[in-house]
């Protein structure tokens, strides 16, 4: 049975991605924060990582270490988003960010390298944001930009492994984050997108399915985002 990790994988895009990989054979583990995960899932194993806390984030691989001989696929989903302005925004809020987003998942991929077979799938979530930039969460978009290039620079790394490694990069998604919104954001969103809504989680999964199943598909940013800011 192949392994696969996905980070943030117990809610949203993450979860709708580790059912995806369940249904294709794989046994996943799954790291979250926050209320603890009930819902019992075969052969789904979701362990509660703090991924702002560098000790907890190498207590998660010494863990995976010990109980796989192989990593087939590393979904790098988690991600923070601290909604302040440019002058509001604390250094520890933008180190938090970039915690999560960027370096555990940098660590993730190095610690675990020995343990990437040939012709695995390395998939990083991005966002819009991080291609356009946003009034109210430029940290946000900097962590994004980076994962960005995080992807695209990890492909020299995985240079004739057959391993590859991109980048997601959806729009506005209907997640459990996105219905804090208040009705009037949500419609002023829907105005600057040509297909007028939201894309649902199935949707964006199936890019993340495109890139498990296509073995050409390599050091791409493959935008979901139903024509945003098409005005």
């Amino acid at each position: 049975m192949k392994t696969a990790i996905v980070t943030g994988g117990t809610s949203g895009i993450g979860l709708g991605v580790a059912k995806m990989l369940l249904s294709k054979g794989y046994k996943v583990y799954a790291t979250y924060v926050g209320a603890d995960f009930t819902e019992t899932i075969e052969n789904f194993e979701p362990v509660k990582v703090n991924q702002c806390c560098r000790e907890e984030l190498y207590s998660f691989i010494a863990h995976i270490k010990e109980e796989c001989s192989s990593v087939d696929c590393i979904i790098c989903n988690a991600g923070m988003s601290i909604r302040k302005s440019f002058t509001e925004t604390t250094d520890n809020d933008w180190d938090m960010q970039m915690e999560v987003a960027v370096n555990s998942h940098y660590i993730l991929v190095r610690e675990l390298y020995g343990l990437i077979p040939n012709g695995s799938r390395i998939i990083f979530t991005g966002s819009q944001m991080g291609l356009m930039p946003h009034a109210m969460i430029l940290s946000y978009g900097v962590t994004k930009a980076a994962v960005h290039a995080l992807a695209k620079n990890l492909v020299k790394e995985f240079e004739g492994t057959g391993t590859t490694v991109n980048a997601i990069v959806p729009g506005f998604v209907e997640t459990p984050w996105q219905k804090e919104k208040p009705e009037e954001i949500k419609q002023n969103i829907y105005r600057k997108t040509a297909i007028h809504r939201f894309a649902t989680v199935d949707e964006v999964v199936d890019a993340y399915r495109f890139c498990i199943d296509n073995s050409f598909v390599n050091g791409s940013l493959i935008e979901v985002n139903g024509g945003y800011s098409y005005k």
